[in-house]
Formats: C-alpha cells, structure tokens, sequence
C-alpha cells in the first residue's frame, strides 16, 4: 500500500552526488517503499538542487527505528550549539 506521506521543505546546504559536491536547495521526505532497502516501507529523504536536473540529487532510505533515531540526534545536537554560534 502506498502512503503518500510526503514532506517538502526548503533548506541551504551542500550534497555529494557521483559527480561531486553540489548546493541543495530542497528536500523530500516521505514514507513510502524503498528503491534499495529490502523492506515493504521505509522513511525517504531526497537532498535536492532541482536546477542541476537528476543527477543533483542524494538519497537515503531507513527504516523507522534508524529514522527516528536519526531525528533524535539531529535535535539533540542542535539543542546544544552555543547562542550565537555562526550558522546556528
């Protein structure tokens, strides 16, 4: 059963594609079946520059536990960056 769940968000920021470093502008996520993971679903996020075409483009697949922890530490890193900080 396809879910349909999906995200969209602006976001600044670099990826590393086979043809080297590019800008990301936008990013996918969703919850949906995988392309390369061997499970029925997993969590999607596609790091994008759409200007760039397809090849501007990094994916990830994780299952729901692995995304949930992920999402975690991402907060929790965030959480402790000093005030101020260049970036933050």
């Amino acid at each position: 059963m396809c879910t349909y769940i999906t995200e969209h968000v602006e976001i600044a920021g670099s990826g590393k594609g086979a043809n080297g470093w590019f800008k990301v502008s936008e990013a996918s996520v969703y919850y949906d079946h995988p392309v390369h993971v061997p499970l029925e679903h997993s969590l999607n996020i596609d790091f994008l520059q759409p200007e760039l075409g397809p090849s501007a483009r990094v994916a990830v697949e994780l299952d729901a536990a692995s995304a949930k922890r992920l999402a975690e530490a991402i907060l929790s890193t965030l959480s402790r960056v000093p005030d101020g900080l260049p970036g933050s």
